[in-house]
C-alpha cells in the first residue's frame, strides 16, 4: 500500500474543473491529490518573428508553454521569479511545450500562436505531468473557441496527450508519486504518451544505484496503464467537446 491507501498501480484522486476563469478560452483547474495546477490556453492571431512565412497563406501555427510555481505553492515559500526563471522551471515548460506540440497539426491551425500557461497553486509531486494532462484539456477548449475559423476537413488536434510519474520505492514500482514518495524514490520516471499508447517523452533517473531493464519495463507498463486512465478522465471531462471520434 502507498500513501492515501492507494495500491501500487492507482492514480491519486483526479479532479478537473473546466472554464475555471473567464479571460482565456481554455481554462482548467486540475488536481491530483493535493497537487493543484491552473492551466490556461490563449490564442493570438500573430506568430513569433522567427516563425512567420514570407507568404501569409503558407504560414503555419505554433504552440508554446510557460510554467511557474506560485510562492505559496510550497513550504517553505518559493521565491517569486522576477527577473530570471530558474533552470527547473525552464526545463519543465519546455517539456510541456514539446509534449503538447505533438498533438497539433500546425498547418491546420494556421498563422496563430497558442500559449499554454501552467501555474502551480500547490505542489505535492507530479506538477510537470499534471500540467501536461490539464494543459491538453485547456488546449482542446481553446481550439474549440475558434472552431468556426478552422477547416472542418483537417482537424487541428491529431491525438490526445497525457503524462504521469512512476518510480521505485523499496524495490517496488509505484504509479503517480506524491512528494513524500518522490523524495525517497530510488528511480524517478516521467512519461508522456498519446491516448493510443505512443510515447512522446520518457525522462528517467536513478537517484541511487542503477536499475535494470526489467524495472524500466515495469515502470513503463505502469505509466501506460495510468495514462490510459488519464485519457478516459480527459474524455469524460470534455464530454461532447472531445475532439476525436
Amino acid at each position: 500500500m502507498t500513501r492515501e491507501n492507494r495500491q501500487f498501480n492507482e492514480l491519486r484522486t483526479i479532479r478537473v474543473q473546466r472554464q475555471f476563469t473567464g479571460a482565456a478560452p481554455g481554462s482548467v483547474l486540475i488536481q491530483a491529490g493535493r497537487t493543484t495546477v491552473l492551466c490556461t490556453a490563449s490564442i493570438d492571431s500573430t506568430l513569433p518573428p522567427w516563425k512567420s512565412a514570407a507568404n501569409p497563406a503558407e504560414a503555419v501555427g505554433w504552440l508554446t508553454a510557460e510554467y511557474s510555481m506560485l510562492p505559496g505553492s510550497t513550504s517553505p515559500r518559493k521565491r517569486r521569479d522576477r527577473d530570471k526563471m530558474d533552470g527547473r522551471s525552464t526545463e519543465i515548460q519546455r517539456l510541456i511545450g514539446r509534449s503538447l506540440r505533438a498533438a497539433v497539426d500546425f498547418a491546420a491551425l494556421g498563422p496563430r500562436t497558442i500559449t499554454v500557461d501552467c501555474d502551480v497553486l500547490e505542489a505535492d509531486g507530479g506538477t510537470r505531468t499534471l500540467s501536461i494532462t490539464g494543459g491538453f484539456i485547456a488546449l482542446c477548449d481553446a481550439i474549440q473557441s475558434i472552431r468556426s475559423q478552422l477547416s472542418t476537413e483537417r482537424p487541428v488536434l491529431t491525438s490526445s496527450i497525457a503524462a504521469v510519474s512512476v518510480g521505485i520505492i523499496d524495490g517496488v514500482p509505484l504509479l503517480d508519486l506524491d512528494y513524500s514518495e518522490d523524495s525517497r524514490a530510488e528511480v524517478d520516471l516521467n512519461v508522456v504518451m498519446t491516448g493510443i499508447g505512443e510515447y512522446i517523452e520518457v525522462q528517467g533517473t536513478a537517484e541511487g544505484k542503477p536499475f535494470s531493464r526489467d524495472f524500466l519495463n515495469q515502470q513503463l507498463d505502469l505509466a501506460a496503464a495510468g495514462i490510459a486512465q488519464l485519457t478516459r478522465l480527459q474524455r469524460e471531462s470534455l464530454g461532447n467537446e472531445w475532439p476525436f471520434a
